[in-house]
């Protein structure tokens, strides 16, 4: 049963990806250059770490959301707002410190946590420009990565932090995304009105 869920939460993270990737394409959604950037290099990390700490299925939609948000980076470089600042390069870097505290402590959870801390801080950097214009943001994509999270935490099957943390923050930012974008439209569309 693991292994369903977590092949179905890695095709709904890749069905996420479709509509972002058309909108950004298409100039309706504006990436945020240093967010996406931020979220490539997060990626890889729980990537690694997660597997380090014996993920399995659960590991197929950290898998396709490395491809995602490589791609999702890549297509920002044209057609994304934003730049590095010093408080997002202070954030890789934060990122990077994970990873030498997990090589030096063992511990991968430890990467995990820093990930998360800076993937935080990341989401905070977007959220001013989809507070302005909720409509620089794919909602679908955002619903189905939340539809995707939610079969990643069944796939993983015990109660375990080390592998839960990720999944359940990412639970937690996209709604708050998903809320952002849906209150900022209602916003702007009472404001029109």
């Amino acid at each position: 049963m693991s292994a369903v869920l977590g092949l179905l939460a890695g095709v709904l993270q890749a069905l996420a990806g479709v509509p972002y990737v058309r909108d950004v394409v298409s100039g309706s959604t504006r990436p945020h250059r240093a967010t996406w950037l931020i979220w490539c290099v997060l990626s890889i990390i729980v990537f690694l770490s997660q597997r380090a700490d014996g993920a399995r299925w659960s590991l197929v939609l950290v898998g396709v959301q490395v491809l995602g948000t490589c791609l999702i980076f890549l297509l920002s470089l044209r057609f994304g707002v934003g730049g590095g600042s010093p408080v997002e390069l202070a954030l890789l870097a934060l990122a990077g410190l994970g990873v030498v505290g997990w090589q030096l402590s063992g511990v991968p959870v430890v990467a995990t946590g820093c990930v998360v801390f800076a993937d935080l801080i990341a989401v905070a950097l977007m959220l001013p420009k989809t507070y302005r214009d909720p409509t620089s943001e794919t909602l679908s994509a955002y619903l189905l990565g939340l539809l995707s999270v939610v079969f990643s935490i069944a796939a993983i099957g015990a109660l375990r932090l080390d592998l839960l943390l990720y999944p359940v923050y990412l639970l937690a930012a996209d709604s708050a995304v998903v809320v952002l974008i849906v209150s900022g439209r209602r916003r702007v569309r009472r404001a029109a009105a």
